[in-house]
């Protein structure tokens, strides 16, 4: 691929792509936790480049280093795809690295759970208090979110099978009841988390997470998001469109977006060169508190850990 090709769309940002621009990059404390995870996604991508690992954007990430080159304006974080032995590998390898103290990367064990079903890597000198993660002792910094991609079998019948155990472990893993996916979906969630013990959710976890990557031991011509919510576990992309990274222009330095990043991001996304309407020119990202100059720790008990925090 030539680089001048995978520019070609960005040539056609139009006037009111430019204003937006303009009037988001004016907010100094968005523009505070930007530089704060581009610091962040750079160490990251430095880590994975030593040791041999493959790592892109994916989501917001993907969408602003072709569209903006660099950040979408009003976004507040970045995301990561990596292949899932690469992915399972960064965890192996994480505590070699020479910041591993001042970002810290966050994988539930039987004892310690984010609510999340991915990996998390926490910035411990800064402070981004979710909501949904308030009544939690963990590190509450801003965070980069990387997730895997896995082997989708061709059978569609096995691919059910898969989306199923993916729930699974989406449920016992995140220790969460999903939501906005019906009365249902949120009874099933309740009845199986409120029937089981701690210990036995993690096994249940474990257990979900090896039937859903069993077919990474017989790669297909098709990956799969899994470690997500509902509405992303249906999506199957051509491995071919992740098979290496291209370097693009990212604020200022350069960042990998998947090889096939045109094909996945139109299939996700639709026109993603088009602005969303004003009104969803938002961050998505609910919070208790942000302060990306200081650490969470000075706000437990005041902001996280709280007397009324509830227990979820």
């Amino acid at each position: 691929m030539k680089t001048a090709s995978i520019y070609e769309k960005i040539g056609k940002i139009n006037k009111r792509m430019v204003e937006a621009t303009i009037m988001y990059s004016t907010d100094p404390e968005l523009k505070k936790i930007q530089k704060v995870n581009l610091e962040m996604a750079q160490y990251f991508v430095d880590f994975c480049k030593s040791h041999d690992l493959l790592c892109y954007f994916c989501g917001g990430g993907a969408i602003g280093a072709i569209r903006h080159k660099g950040f979408i304006p009003w976004d507040d974080d970045l995301d990561f795809f990596m292949p899932r032995r690469d992915y399972d590998r960064l965890a192996e390898l994480w505590e070699t690295g020479p910041q591993k103290d001042k970002f810290v990367l966050l994988r539930p064990t039987l004892t310690n759970h984010d609510r999340n079903s991915f990996t998390t890597i926490r910035n411990v000198q800064t402070t981004f208090i979710k909501t949904y993660q308030e009544d939690l002792d963990i590190p509450h910094g801003i965070q980069l979110d990387i997730f895997p991609l896995d082997t989708a079998p061709e059978k569609q019948a096995e691919r059910k099978k898969q989306k199923i155990w993916a729930m699974i472990y989406a449920i016992y893993r995140s220790q969460q009841v999903p939501q906005n996916h019906g009365k249902a979906m949120e009874l099933a969630g309740k009845l199986l988390l409120n029937s089981v013990s701690a210990k036995t959710k993690y096994k249940i976890w474990r257990y979900a997470e090896k039937q859903m990557t069993k077919y990474n031991d017989n790669p297909t011509n098709f990956v799969t998001e899994l470690c997500v919510g509902p509405r992303y576990m249906g999506n199957v992309y051509p491995a071919k469109d992740f098979e290496s990274a291209v370097w693009v222009p990212f604020e200022n330095t350069e960042m990998p977006v998947p090889i096939g990043y045109d094909h996945y991001l139109s299939q996700v996304f639709g026109d993603y060169m088009q602005l969303p309407p004003e009104k969803d020119q938002v961050s998505h990202h609910e919070a208790v508190y942000i302060d990306p100059e200081h650490s969470y720790k000075m706000y437990k008990g005041k902001y996280y850990l709280t007397k009324g925090a509830e227990k979820k």
